[in-house]
């Protein structure tokens, strides 16, 4: 029988999975920088670059944007569109194996409003021939110049068909972002980009798939991976399957979660504790976004203020023991930031301070090298 486990369990091994949880004996994170961060999350939501790469930072203490950038330009992390119709950063080796899951019913799932577009399959074809003619032989476009070379092909791109286009070859595994050139990522052939990917059969990805997540994200049941990668619960549960042997079960609440047993995981039984008493996460964190269940992190009531509106945009966190306390943003002049927090309840003193504490690293993250203050780019 499964043992069982409280919430402040799950709370505690959800941070040490996600590398939010105490030091090691070296000073150092468990996590020590981009691309291992990225393999233990196996994806990070990066349509908000700057949220996505302070998502990688916030889980290797001493990385900065510029580490973030280093590991996109070397084609040991790519951004693209792996898993929900969404973009996330994902270690390149994996990118081609996750897409020949997720497309297919992504794809399917924008059938609809490409008809609206116009955007039929022989655009499609007519645009996968002109990115194999503009992007052979390790050229790259940014997304303005590629844009310029489909409408000198007689393709519009007019309103979302620019977007549409760009989604779809990288889907179809013709293109991805490649290297960051000034504040813009360009897009790059994907055969060409990514030399060594992994090749999995179907039910080998689909146990991989299952194995990673509950590797980055648990303990955490079934449900929450299906929802997160978007596969059939039926493809879930075949992946489930193969991967089960290396998995551990936990009984919470009378429902199964899963977790893969590591050495990081905090004394048993201990409370949720986190590297520092107050950690700034960005929005879309997988923290909190990665679960279809999100009572564990933050109370009902107060989801909303997250996510206010109900708009799909989810602000940036407060997290205090585990839990989300509120949310925060970057306002003043540039070079000169100020951070406010809006508390769901009153905060102490000392966590207060340990907020402010917590941003000056936020900013040191985007200093350039070198540099003397910060100023986040965002790439389209």
């Amino acid at each position: 029988m499964a043992p069982t486990a409280s919430s402040r369990d799950v709370t505690r091994l959800r941070l040490a999975r996600h590398g939010l949880g105490p030091v090691s004996g070296t000073g150092r994170g468990t996590l020590t920088g981009p691309l291992e961060v990225v393999e233990r999350l196996l994806a990070v939501q990066a349509q908000d670059f700057t949220a996505a790469r302070w998502a990688v930072g916030v889980r290797a203490p001493g990385s900065s944007a510029d580490d973030v950038r280093r590991a996109i330009d070397d084609a040991s992390i790519v951004r693209s569109w792996p898993m929900r119709g969404t973009l996330h950063l994902v270690p390149a080796a994996d990118l081609g194996w996750m897409l020949g899951l997720s497309a297919p019913r992504v794809l399917a799932g924008m059938r609809t409003r490409r008809g609206q577009l116009g955007l039929d399959d022989a655009i499609g074809a007519q645009a996968t021939a002109v990115a194999l003619s503009a992007l052979t032989g390790g050229r790259q476009l940014s997304r303005a110049g590629f844009l310029a070379a489909l409408e000198a092909a007689g393709i519009s791109t007019a309103g979302q068909r620019g977007y549409h286009l760009i989604a779809h070859l990288a889907l179809t595994g013709t293109v991805c972002w490649g290297r960051q050139v000034g504040s813009q990522q360009h897009l790059v052939l994907l055969d060409e980009w990514v030399r060594a990917p992994r090749r999995l059969e179907r039910e080998e990805a689909l146990g991989e798939f299952v194995l990673r997540y509950f590797s980055g994200h648990g303990p955490a049941t079934l449900q929450d991976f299906a929802w997160w990668s978007q596969l059939t619960v039926a493809d879930a549960r075949v992946g489930l399957g193969v991967a089960l042997g290396r998995l551990v079960e936990l009984q919470v609440d009378g429902i199964t979660h899963y977790w893969a047993a590591a050495a990081d995981t905090g004394e048993a039984g201990g409370p949720p504790t986190q590297r520092t008493p107050v950690l700034p996460l960005p929005g879309f964190d997988e923290y909190l976004l990665g679960y279809r269940n999100r009572g564990f992190a933050v109370d009902d009531a107060d989801f909303p203020r997250v996510v206010p509106g109900k708009n799909g945009i989810f602000l940036p966190l407060v997290l205090v023991n585990g839990r989300v306390a509120g949310t925060w943003r970057r306002a003043g002049r540039p070079g000169s930031p100020v951070y406010a927090v809006t508390a769901f309840h009153e905060l102490t003193g000392r966590q207060r301070a340990g907020f402010d504490r917590a941003v000056q690293e936020y900013s040191r993250f985007f200093r350039p090298d070198g540099a003397s203050a910060a100023e986040p780019a965002e790439p389209p």
